[in-house]
């Protein structure tokens, strides 16, 4: 646990988010096929659901970039590689 603006938070999803988040943001511009199917598995695990409610929950920092959790930005991503 990190405390963040007097909150505290699992630092272990807080990296993962940004590991992804960073993948999602390289796979935009380069499609690459090895990002993107690291990304299909992450979107299709547990895992990412388990962050996605987190964020909803309130559970991640405010200021944390957070594009990976949107479904339909990371579904399009992955339907336009047709993974």
């Amino acid at each position: 646990m990190i405390k963040h603006n007097s909150k505290s938070y699992r630092l272990d999803r807080i990296e993962r988010v940004e590991k992804y988040e960073r993948l999602f943001d390289e796979a935009a511009i380069s499609h690459d096929p090895e990002k993107l199917r690291l990304l299909d598995a992450y979107y299709t695990s547990g895992e990412w659901r388990e962050d996605y409610e987190a964020d909803e929950r309130g559970e991640l920092p405010s200021d944390l970039k957070r594009g990976v959790l949107s479904q339909d930005a990371l579904y399009d991503l992955l339907e336009k590689a047709e993974l």
